[in-house]
């Protein structure tokens, strides 16, 4: 069995999702210092995600602007959520700094409070991912975790939340991660540490690329993806998607959308197959 048709992963043993899922970022906005989009559009990709398949979300309290945020939008979409499966991620610790970016970083009595927002503005009792985001805007690696996910194991402990991730991180913070609670997902820019990935892999935890389609800054081979796009008939993104599931069985995909277009597009990545050689000509 290849790895493009392992189409599922299960997050801490006990929440199976589609390896393809969405994420939430760019639903109020483009950017963070972008326009604000219309909500009604949101509303109707958030929809249309969940008809075509979609059952893991990942969104953040910090994802918007005023009135137009992410969890509203979840919200005001989807409930009453079905109860066959969805999975709604959020992450906590970005605060956002005097020019409106999440650049700042909560303190450890600041997270309950971020953790009971979200509950309130998704309308849950309980949410199902919560991961702890590192190192505001700048890389991982270089501070203790310790403290702050003890606060979050203990909410996990009081019911709160199911199942706790990291993001922004390095192997070093991983393990301390690991060594206070169960992590079920790694959430990171990209996939540039391949170690941390194959630590994954090996413990059944789920790796989440943030940025899966090269944004933010992050260059991808508009010539490689290009070249294999050609050949298959398709699109870069829908290769640059399909590339991503193809590196391990723990990786799944988020990219967002704003757009009905592009979500189609995204989506329709999940049934594509990339042989041995796109996979090299890929690698270069």
């Amino acid at each position: 069995m290849s790895l493009m048709t392992i189409k599922t992963f299960s997050f801490g043993g006990d929440l199976a999702i589609n390896r393809l899922g969405f994420g939430a970022m760019r639903l109020a906005m483009g950017t963070f210092d972008g326009p604000v989009r219309a909500p009604e559009t949101g509303i109707k990709v958030l929809r249309r995600a969940v008809e075509l398949g979609v059952n893991h979300l990942d969104t953040a309290g910090f994802y918007g602007r005023g009135p137009v945020r992410a969890n509203e939008l979840i919200r005001r979409a989807l409930t009453p959520y079905r109860e066959d499966g969805l999975v709604i991620a959020t992450k906590v610790g970005p605060l956002r700094g005097p020019k409106g970016l999440p650049s700042e970083q909560a303190m450890p009595d600041q997270l309950r409070g971020l953790v009971e927002a979200d509950l309130r503005s998704l309308g849950l009792d309980r949410l199902d991912l919560v991961y702890l985001r590192v190192g505001g805007m700048s890389g991982p690696g270089g501070e203790s975790i310790a403290e702050r996910f003890a606060v979050l194991a203990e909410l996990r402990a009081q019911g709160l939340i199911r199942h706790l991730g990291v993001s922004n991180l390095d192997a070093a913070q991983f393990a301390e991660a690991r060594a206070i609670a169960p992590v079920a997902a790694v959430q990171n820019r990209h996939t540039g540490d391949m170690g941390l990935l194959a630590a994954c892999e090996e413990a059944g935890i789920a790796y989440v690329p943030y940025f899966p389609l090269g944004g933010g800054g992050e260059p991808r081979s508009a010539e490689r993806l290009g070249k294999v796009a050609a050949r298959l008939g398709t699109t870069t993104a829908q290769v640059a998607i399909a590339s991503l599931l193809a590196m391990s069985p723990s990786v799944l995909a988020i990219p967002g959308t704003g757009s009905l277009d592009h979500l189609e597009e995204n989506l329709a990545a999940a049934d594509l197959s990339l042989t041995e050689q796109d996979l090299a000509d890929l690698r270069g």
